[in-house]
């Protein structure tokens, strides 16, 4: 039955478009500026702001905003460089916010 279904989705809370995929959830464990993050591989249908050095729980980085194409919500940011070699991982990967997403297709 998942087969017909097809992958579960995650959408802007705003307008519902389609920002990312469950299968591209690194870790669940992660902290935004609204509360509780995930940590994904690829992100989608987003708008990349600035970028800006930015002092987060894990230490300095490099990041950019992210928003949603369409209706221009902050969803997140993406992590464009990590200052610390333990956090080198999460370069090029993206923050979706867990308040600012919602699920599609489950």
């Amino acid at each position: 039955m998942e087969e017909l279904i097809g992958p579960r989705l995650y959408a802007c809370c705003n307008c519902r478009n389609i920002v990312s995929c469950h299968d591209d959830i690194i870790s669940k464990t992660f902290q935004g500026r609204s509360g509780r993050a995930f940590l994904f591989s690829h992100a989608m249908n987003i708008v990349l702001g600035p970028k800006e050095e930015r002092q987060l729980i894990t230490g300095l980085h490099i990041v950019a905003d992210i928003s949603c194409c369409d209706c221009k919500q902050m969803l997140g940011w993406r992590y464009e460089w990590a200052y610390a070699e333990t956090q080198k991982y999460k370069e090029g990967k993206f923050i979706l916010e867990k308040a600012k997403i919602v699920k599609e297709n489950w």
